[in-house]
């Protein structure tokens, strides 16, 4: 190969792709027109072969290493670069898109809330006024436990925190997934699941209530379900959403209904799935903890309960919202 007439032959492109990479590294990626973006990728691709055949003809350490250092500036821009762009998408949706999104399927997360705590209420009722109801829905165990002992039972988490709290979070994933894909079943199953949660929540209130033991009871369940509570509402409300499109698809084709309260549903479990996880390590590490005052574990769960719904309530700009 003749060297020097390769080099004059390349040189051009190193040159052009230097220039779009300087200028890519000042100004960011996106002050590159959508064909400036094309093209450096295409001499991404040509200075990296153009690399591999000065190492193999050994044309020279300088060059070699002036073209090693394009590449690399290249890959940083090309590749890195739409990684930034990833995570700055996914910013983007933390901040903006998820609150958006939970208001504009306020309707569905209602009713999925409406479900869970009217059981829960009408539960509570029940078990408060008949003790046979209370023995349906609890265990014999766990109400022999309470009423006989005095005693609850979230001090069995103690001194197993790292596997009760991925055993609840794996649980409560279970359940969330399954209350969306439950939405396939024109939201027989989610309604079920809403439903089972609710009365299950009450009947155990009742109990706890009757023996004396709601104060220690509550200040265990608050912190944590100042997110798990929301995040079931969720996802109940994205399997309601998919119901939705079964039942009533509107204007839409039963298709393509299914296929845009689909996108919405998924999106809300991006939503889901980091408050579970939070509400699992809480549950496994801090609302069990003897050493903690009950009345703080009541103040945090208080405060995250509030900072959430701000969160999901707050002011979104126009133009940060999805489409309807």
């Amino acid at each position: 190969m003749d060297i020097q007439r390769w080099i004059a032959r390349r040189e051009a492109d190193w040159q052009e792709f230097d220039q779009l990479l300087a200028k890519a590294e000042k100004r960011g990626l996106r002050s590159l027109q959508p064909r400036e973006i094309q093209h450096l990728a295409s001499l991404y691709r040509t200075v990296s072969a153009d690399l591999a055949r000065a190492r193999t003809q050994q044309v020279g350490q300088l060059l070699t290493q002036q073209l090693q250092t394009l590449v690399s500036r290249g890959y940083a821009q090309v590749y890195q670069g739409s990684r930034r762009q990833e995570w700055q998408a996914v910013t983007a949706f933390y901040r903006w898109g998820l609150p958006a999104l939970v208001q504009q399927c306020s309707g569905a997360i209602a009713l999925a809330t409406g479900l869970l705590v009217g059981a829960g209420i009408v539960a509570w009722w029940l078990a408060w006024r008949d003790p046979s109801f209370l023995e349906l829905v609890v265990p014999p165990t766990l109400i022999a436990q309470v009423r006989d002992r005095q005693e609850l039972w979230t001090g069995s988490i103690v001194g197993i925190e790292p596997f009760a709290s991925s055993q609840i979070m794996t649980n409560n994933l279970q359940v969330a997934f399954t209350a969306v894909a439950g939405g396939m079943t024109a939201g027989l199953l989610t309604t079920y699941i809403l439903i089972l949660n609710g009365v299950m929540i009450g009947a155990i209130a009742a109990l706890v209530g009757q023996n004396n033991l709601a104060y220690p009871f509550w200040a265990f369940v608050f912190p944590h379900s100042s997110l798990e509570l929301p995040a079931i509402f969720l996802a109940g409300g994205a399997g309601l959403l998919l119901a939705k499109a079964i039942l009533f698809p509107g204007q839409y084709r039963r298709h393509d209904a299914l296929k845009f309260y689909g996108q919405q549903a998924a999106q809300l479990m991006y939503g889901v799935v980091p408050l579970l996880v939070i509400a699992g390590v809480i549950e496994g590490f801090f609302s069990p903890n003897p050493n903690v005052p009950n009345v703080f574990k009541y103040i945090v769960g208080t405060s995250l309960f509030v900072l959430l719904v701000a969160y999901l309530s707050r002011k979104i700009p126009p133009e940060k919202r999805p489409p309807n």
